[in-house]
């Protein structure tokens, strides 16, 4: 079936919205006269807003303001609400401690967040009054609460609570026995596992309604409050395959006398219900491929509807559309389900037909729309950012005044810096590859480009490997360019955005195209005349870096590498880092297909590389284990090639703390400036 697309006739407001909402055009049309060049600190002062809620009666949008402390070495997050109508925001929770996940009482009376302003107590569920006074603290989890939402009669909450710890006086070894047994962040798993409790506001009982050795998420309470839809694995092995699927308990029943329910039978992942006013449908995201060899995150996330009680949903975005959605939301009468869609370098807010899938795609063009929210009145609200803006919240009225500019722009949190920093706007350009696929890239140029000239060029890869460069914010591109640099950016085959096909032009196949892609885009960016042939820099983050090892070995026609979070050797990352299943599906065991493990692998073509390169690493990264930097830098070191290490202990993937990131941040311009940004006679 074709995917219908509606064109809503939205094209003047959103291209007004392009060229600048309020101070927003400040940004996009800058003059370079009295404009700093953005520096290092500069990350630090960035704010980053999210998790946009918008109260019952539609007048407020709760959400969330991180900033970061480089003095004390920490960041903090904060509820904010702002007006809908447009005003001043006003900040609902006080510095000192982090306060996030923001959610309304049906009645709009109370504001309910998650902060662990309690240090001894952990993460607990507040509740401010908006009719005055100071935040309470509901729950007393031992453990602490990772989730929670209203009952929609307001005198509940359903909580999400990981099994307590074993109380035990010394520490003991971790005594393993699960499948998949490590994730970043959280380290060893064991059999603890997160489960559903339901938290009654006035008598402080809290109700255990779901167990068994697997986990629950996304809990989403019925209309009528009679049923609680859930996300879970509940196969023999959850660890062995992607099958999570829809179930539903009832709030007032206690775990070991539930008979969940299972809304959904599909082999692949089914998560993310939002139930239809009606009580009566859930909307979901869905998965599906007959293929065995397909890890789930290659696969194109569709929306979904099932009537609880029949077997077979109704596909809305259909095969036809080919592309990932997220975040599915009901309009307030149920006839539209909003969302999240990634498109060929674009993060676009769209709308699909509960009735005939028609498709209408609602925001588009040189934005990242990050994260919605549906207003009572039918409004959407926003989070969006754009090349020169990190991020803010904008409200698409549902029946815009005539002549009014849309959507309308709420907040403006990083006004001070954005006034007084030149930045970079973004040139999107396309070319062939070598065998005539159109490979798409942005290039971000430094300040006072002149097309005569040829400049010091770095190609910053995207990590995520089936992810995609958009038209978002990217702090790190924008300091390469205030330093001087063209940075292009290219969607190599693999990437995300431009369906299912593109994205597997990778399987079992890492760093063959994707270097073919990088070299090409290379070539056209010298061809255009930006870029010193003799002065090219090379990197990335995670599977980018991984890409920037693959490309190095294979040409030494770059000046300078930095390889961050990489992957070196893949069989060496068996049973080190968290991606058992996905090896098992794309690759088989290594034992078996030890000549494809290898041939995959970057760190067998080491002796080819004689780019100057940087690895980088954090200590307890066990999504690509550090073990891979190493034994990439140890074998350049041997080699007697130009290298370094540099490791981030107590750290994971993300190099969280803000003294780890500026470091990072002024090592990759060390890096770079010391092996690129010469002349090209060397000097």
């Amino acid at each position: 079936m074709k995917q219908k697309v509606k064109d809503i006739g939205l094209v003047v407001v959103i291209m007004a919205f392009l060229v600048g909402v309020g101070s927003g055009a400040r940004v996009l049309a800058q003059k370079a006269e009295g404009l700093r060049c953005l520096q290092v600190n500069d990350y630090f002062a960035l704010k980053n807003v999210g998790s946009p809620r918008v109260s019952p009666d539609g007048a407020w949008v709760a959400y969330t303001l991180n900033t970061k402390d480089l003095k004390n070495d920490r960041s903090e997050t904060r509820v904010w609400v702002v007006p809908t109508a447009g005003g001043e925001p006003i900040p609902m929770t006080a510095k000192g401690s982090s306060a996030w996940r923001p959610r309304w009482s049906p009645d709009g009376k109370y504001l309910a967040f998650l902060s662990d302003r309690n240090a001894k107590d952990g993460v607990q569920v507040f509740r401010l009054d908006m009719r005055g006074g100071e935040g309470v603290q509901l729950t007393d989890v031992k453990q602490g609460v990772e989730s929670y939402e209203w009952s929609p009669d307001g005198k509940r909450l359903v909580l999400l609570i990981r099994d307590p710890e074993p109380e035990t006086k010394v520490p003991g070894p971790w005594v393993i026995d699960r499948l998949h047994f490590k994730e970043d962040y959280a380290g060893y798993l064991n059999r603890l596992r997160s489960h559903l409790y339901v938290f009654d506001m006035e008598t402080k009982v809290i109700l255990q309604i779901t167990s068994g050795d697997y986990d629950d998420y996304d809990p989403a309470w019925s209309p009528d409050g009679s049923l609680i839809a859930f996300t879970s694995n509940r196969t023999e092995e959850p660890d062995a395959n992607y099958n999570t699927d829809i179930w539903l308990v009832k709030p007032n029943i206690p775990h070991d006398q539930q008979e969940p329910i299972r809304v959904t039978t599909n082999p692949w992942t089914d998560d993310s219900p939002t139930w239809h006013p009606d009580g009566e449908r859930i909307a979901y995201l869905t998965t599906y491929t007959d293929r065995t060899d397909i890890p789930a995150d290659y696969l194109q996330t569709k929306v979904a509807i099932i009537r609880i009680g029949e077997d077979k949903p109704v596909l809305l975005t259909t095969e036809a559309l080919d592309r990932k959605a997220w975040d599915p939301i009901f309009s307030p009468d149920g006839s539209q389900i909003y969302f999240m869609l990634e498109d060929d370098g674009q993060v676009q807010l769209a709308a699909v037909s509960v009735a005939d899938g028609e498709l209408s795609r609602l925001i588009t063009g040189h934005v990242r729309v990050e994260e919605i929210a549906v207003a009572p009145d039918g409004n959407v609200v926003i989070a969006i950012s754009k090349p020169c803006l990190p991020g803010d919240l904008f409200i698409l009225d549902a029946n815009p005044p005539a002549g009014s500019e849309q959507p309308r722009r709420l907040t403006d949190v990083n006004s001070e810096l954005l006034n007084s920093v030149w930045l970079s706007d973004v040139e999107e350009v396309r070319f062939p590859t070598l065998d005539g696929t159109e490979i798409q890239a942005f290039i971000y140029k430094p300040r006072s480009f002149d097309p005569k000239r040829r400049y010091p060029t770095i190609l910053w890869l995207h990590g995520g490997q089936e992810s995609q460069y958009d038209y978002g914010f990217n702090f790190r591109v924008q300091l390469f360019a205030a330093n001087g640099y063209v940075v292009v950016m290219p969607n190599v085959r693999g990437s995300g955005g431009r369906g299912l096909e593109f994205a597997l032009a990778l399987n079992k196949a890492y760093g063959t195209k994707d270097v073919e892609d990088v070299l090409v885009a290379t070539d056209y960016v010298v061809k255009l005349g930006y870029a010193d042939p003799d002065r090219l820099g090379i990197g990335g983050w995670s599977s980018a870096g991984t890409l920037t090892n693959f490309v190095i070995a294979k040409t030494d026609r770059f000046a300078g590498a930095i390889s961050g979070a990489s992957v070196g050797w893949y069989t060496s990352t068996y049973g080190h880092d968290q991606y058992y299943l996905w090896w098992h599906t794309e690759l088989g065991p290594p034992w078996k297909n030890r000549d494809l493990w290898d041939r995959i692998s970057p760190f067998m073509y080491v002796e080819n590389i004689t780019t100057p390169t940087l690895f980088i690493g954090a200590e307890k990264d066990w999504n690509q284990p550090v073990i891979h930097s190493e034994q990439m830098y140890q074998a350049m070191k041997h080699l007697g090639r130009e290298t370094q290490l540099v490791v981030y202990p107590n750290a994971h993937h993300g190099i969280d703390r803000p003294i780890y990131q500026k470091d990072l941040l002024e090592r990759f311009l060390d890096w770079f400036d010391k092996y690129v940004k010469r002349s090209p006679s060397g000097s």
